[in-house]
């Protein structure tokens, strides 16, 4: 019988969304970053336009980790607490999955994550955390992405095998398509082959089985690099999982014995399988060429990442923007004063609380610009730090501009710890000519402060290195352009001097595209801010307020997860 506790909608779900990782509140710290980002705003989306959906992903009790940084910029990791029961309503039902041979008790604790016309699509958080669990299985809902190989091993299998047992346990039996949101979830695949099997009677896996498998699941991979795919010794999966029909399949398949890549196990039994824009579908097509790998690029929940100013300036001017996100590109309708009005609330308020939060003072009337993502190599934070002896000239002779920092880096990434110790080098070396404040614990909360608040969003990945990158979306939502290099989302994105502007070239062919090219790029972003986009702030702002107005009405109206959720519909969950 479904467990009483959960309240199925009358729309039963027919599609199974799993994440590691899923970001919904701030004071719900059961993400990382932009991968768990995405996920709370394909379920929001989801919610809006009553997809029958339901979601599964891990508890972590501690969450990913609160950051504090020293003031030589050194990160402090400390445990994120929150009190899962204020936020999260337990289930009466249980499942068990078998860890180096031990029963684990697996329960679900639930969060209804409401649309804008009361739909509700149900996330199960799965939680291994039981006294009837041996001490080391209960350890698995402490952290996300915590521990060794093992530790992650671990956790994947639970949510898996774990969670579509608890889908079926809790009454959802009619699932059509189950979406494994990156290779995390890719376990889910061997308990699929087994209801399979246990519905013909048989002990073999035959050809139907991996056809009836593949018809369900759906891939998206987030990483065009190699290093990024999880990866098991063979020899820890079979004493941690134990002994699987689907071994030998996946051995033939990938013509390695030794490990288990759960990149290929999600390519081997996907029916539809997709990067997350077009320069990542090709860099993944390149990866795998021997499977199909399309391409729907990232978008984000327009509603919830457009700032309250700009909110209510769309309200008066696109009253439909919110149901029907397309209409945004009628935001060129909005007189250009009152956008940059609505701006400038925004600019106050991040500015304000610097000064209140962090001490540090920076000045509203000062170009600003924004970078915030994960502190690791390939991101390049520091690329604008290459020179800067050419910063205090631009500063100097352009116009004088402050940058607004926030990143965490992964507590394993010593490289990415690095990188924000350089920044706070770089900040004792450039003021006060150019004024530098890092905010720390960088979070839903901060971003949505943070990113409508800066005049131009920065970008600086090493191509081919950036999958899709969102915060630039964020960023466009809010009429704030962007400056970044061409790679990912913004191939798609940028307009040059209308959407914002590109610091390097397109690249036009595959030779050295894995090449170091700092020097190069860094160069070209000191060329750009120098030459046009200082000098059109403080020289030609009705023409930066008319990009600010282009940004939102054409970036804002394509690169939401409304746009992105009619193509997962229509390419992959009814296809």
């Amino acid at each position: 019988m479904p467990d009483q506790k959960l309240a199925i909608p009358v729309c039963r779900p027919s599609i199974a969304y799993f994440s590691m990782e899923i970001g919904l509140r701030s004071d719900m710290p059961t993400y990382s970053g932009g991968l768990g980002i995405l996920a709370g705003d394909t379920i929001q989306t989801a919610a809006d336009m009553e997809v029958p959906m339901v979601a599964v992903t891990t508890l972590a009790r501690q969450g990913y980790f609160h950051q504090e940084l020293d003031a030589s910029g050194r990160q402090i990791e400390k445990p994120d607490l929150w009190n899962v029961a204020e936020r999260l309503r337990e289930l009466d039902a249980r499942v068990t999955v078998v860890i180096e041979k031990r029963e684990v008790k697996v329960r679900a604790w639930q969060y209804d994550v409401v649309g804008m016309t009361g739909f509700t699509v149900p996330v199960l958080f799965l939680d291994t955390d039981l006294p009837a669990n041996d001490e080391r299985d209960r350890e698995l809902s402490c952290h996300l992405y915590g521990g060794d190989k093992r530790y992650r091993l671990c956790q994947e299998y639970v949510l898996g095998v774990g969670g579509v047992r608890m889908l079926r346990t809790l009454g959802y039996g009619q699932i059509d398509r189950f979406h494994m949101n990156e290779g995390h979830a890719a376990f889910l695949i061997l308990q699929l082959f087994d209801e399979e099997i246990g519905r013909s009677g048989g002990r073999k896996i035959k050809p139907e089985h991996i056809e009836s498998v593949r018809r369900k699941c759906v891939f998206t991979t987030h990483t065009p690099v190699a290093a990024g795919h999880d990866k098991f010794p063979m020899n820890l999966v079979h004493k941690v999982i134990g002994r699987h029909k689907i071994w030998n399949i996946q051995r033939e398949l990938t013509s390695d014995g030794d490990t288990l890549n759960m990149t290929y196990l999600a390519l081997n039994f996907s029916h539809y399988v997709n990067g997350v824009s077009r320069r990542h579908g090709k860099v993944s097509q390149e990866m795998f060429s021997e499977y199909r790998i399309e391409a729907i690029t990232n978008g984000v929940h327009a509603a919830t990442w457009t700032s309250p100013p700009v909110r209510k300036l769309l309200d008066r001017y696109v009253p439909a923007w919110r149901a029907d996100n397309f209409s945004i590109r009628y935001a060129l309708s909005v007189p250009p004063e009152e956008l940059w009005e609505a701006h400038r609330k925004c600019k106050a308020r991040l500015i304000r609380e610097i000064t209140r939060e962090y001490k540090v003072r920076l000045d509203p009337e000062v170009f600003t610009i924004g970078f915030g993502r994960r502190a690791t190599a390939y991101k390049r934070a520091d690329l604008i730090f290459r020179d800067l002896d050419r910063l205090k000239k631009i500063a100097s002779g352009a116009g004088p501009f402050q940058i607004v920092f926030g990143g965490k880096a992964h507590p394993q990434d010593e490289p990415g710890k690095k990188l924000i110790q350089q920044i706070f080098e770089a900040k004792e070396r450039l003021e006060p000519k150019v004024r530098i404040a890092y905010l720390p614990n960088y979070d839903i909360d901060v971003a949505k402060v943070m990113i409508p608040g800066v005049d131009l969003w920065l970008n600086t990945p090493q191509p081919p290195h950036e999958a899709s990158g969102t915060s630039g979306m964020k960023a466009a939502l809010n009429g704030v352009p962007s400056l970044s290099m061409l790679d990912g989302w913004w191939i798609e994105g940028c307009v040059e001097n209308l959407t914002g502007w590109a610091i390097n070239e397109k690249s036009k062919t595959r030779k050295g595209r894995n090449a170091d090219t700092s020097g190069k790029d860094a160069l070209a972003l000191y060329e750009k801010l120098q030459n046009v986009v200082i000098p059109t702030f403080y020289n030609d702002r009705e023409q930066y307020v008319r990009i600010m107005l282009f940004a939102l009405a054409l970036n804002g109206s394509f690169f939401n997860t409304q746009r992105m959720l009619q193509e997962y519909l229509l390419k992959a969950y009814l296809q």
